[in-house]
């Protein structure tokens, strides 16, 4: 039983698909290179960073950004080397410009709007007054229902 937990466990931490021959020898570089891993979206997984996934192709991602940095080039180069080449989706969290700016402001305005619809809710509810219990004649009429 206790086995079994600690698996399970194991298995639920947090996945490092960074291989032992993909790590940088300067621990500065390794660490620009996973800040920027952790940014960059696998397109195989699509929801997953290449920091976190398997995949071949994210693989080859993770090994494209540490050539760039060991090549000299700055967080913000690298980033702008990927998006030029991937285009935007690239990015786990988009920029906020022109093209993205409904799905920035759709989360707050979404949440804004069920505030004011729970609001009026409470308030409507509120307005109706206490519930009063059903008359002899009501009671009566609910038992012939339930009868029938």
């Amino acid at each position: 039983m206790i086995r079994t937990v600690l698996i399970l466990l194991a298995l639920a931490l947090p996945a490092q698909a960074v291989e032992p021959d993909e790590i940088l020898a300067d621990p500065a570089l390794e660490e620009r290179a996973r800040e920027l891993s952790k940014e960059i979206r696998c397109l195989v997984c699509q929801n997953e960073s290449i920091d976190d996934s398997h995949a071949d192709l994210a693989k080859d991602l993770r090994i494209l950004v540490r050539e760039r940095l060991t090549a000299g080039d700055t967080n913000a180069q690298v980033m702008t080397y990927l998006t030029d080449r991937y285009g935007d989706f690239i990015l786990l969290r988009p920029r906020f410009q022109g093209a993205t700016i409904a799905l920035w402001l759709a989360g707050p305005v979404v949440l804004i709007l069920g505030a004011i619809a729970a609001f009026g809710f409470l308030r409507t509810r509120k307005s109706l007054g206490p519930i009063t219990p059903l008359t002899e004649v009501e009671k009566a009429r609910l038992s012939e229902l339930n009868d029938v």
